[in-house]
């Protein structure tokens, strides 16, 4: 699947730039447990408060995460060409370098352990989730 993300750049709304990855997107968020929709993310980065990081075989949705001591630069979500994805670091890392950024995390499925070794990532959690029951 090739996709113009030049077309994307150039898209004068954050929806008519993201429909592309539309399907990308949703795959991968079939692993966040249900917490956002495709329409979510797109007015999350409409407002700003994520970023989404177009390719020709792949995409990437950030945010900033503030904690009181450091801030992150947190990968929500990835889909796509494994290597493409992984070509998006240096432009990661200078973007969490220009926010004051001090690590960049990711969530995702164990696989991502071994594909991002080698660009640096080491795991330092697993994020899990149960549903809560109905009494």
């Amino acid at each position: 699947m090739s996709i113009d993300a030049q077309q994307s750049i150039n898209a004068k709304t954050t929806l008519e730039a993201m429909l592309p990855y539309r399907i990308l997107l949703e795959s991968a968020l079939e692993f966040s447990g249900g917490t956002h929709t495709f329409e979510d993310v797109v007015e999350a980065v409409d407002e700003g408060v994520m970023q989404f990081w177009p390719a020709s075989e792949s995409c990437l949705v950030t945010q900033l995460v503030v904690y009181p001591q450091l801030r992150s630069l947190h990968i929500f979500l990835a889909a796509g060409n494994l290597e493409q994805i992984k070509d998006y670091d240096e432009s990661l890392n200078e973007f969490s370098r220009q926010l004051g950024a001090k690590h960049i995390t990711l969530s995702g499925r164990k696989g991502w352990q071994k594909v991002l070794k080698d660009i640096g990532y080491k795991p330092s959690h697993i994020t899990m989730y149960k549903e809560v029951p109905n009494e």
